[in-house]
């Protein structure tokens, strides 16, 4: 199976792309905002960031001094472009992998629960 295009390698281990799709829903979002709802340490959270802004998927931008300093960070043109391909690579993925339907006939859910084995 090949690859489908816009899929990121950069963008797709999981802490990475929730701190992409976060940022996704908002304009710019707090350092705090981000780490506390991601559940991530301030270190981690700083080295996924710095990998990002490095990629030029994000910006950081810095304000005030000492204790009162605030970290903002929002996505790039070129980072919103990449998560729309990555997620679209993803449908792809998932989408290709189902049986195919026999025509007229809606698609039967999988269970993967383990229910009934």
């Amino acid at each position: 199976m090949s690859i489908p295009a816009g899929f990121d390698e950069l963008i797709h281990p999981a802490t990475r792309l929730s701190v992409v799709a976060l940022l996704a829903a908002t304009q710019w979002a707090d350092f705090a905002f981000v780490r506390d709802s991601l559940s991530l340490s301030d270190s981690a959270l700083s080295k996924q960031l710095h990998t990002l802004e490095e990629a030029g998927y994000l910006e950081l931008h810095k304000e005030g001094g000492g204790r009162k300093r605030r970290t903002r960070v929002r996505l790039t043109d070129r980072g919103r472009t990449a998560f729309e391909g990555h997620v679209a690579a993803l449908r792809a993925i998932v989408e290709g992998a189902g049986p195919p339907a026999a025509a007229g006939t809606p698609p039967r859910p999988r269970d993967h629960s383990g229910a009934g084995r």
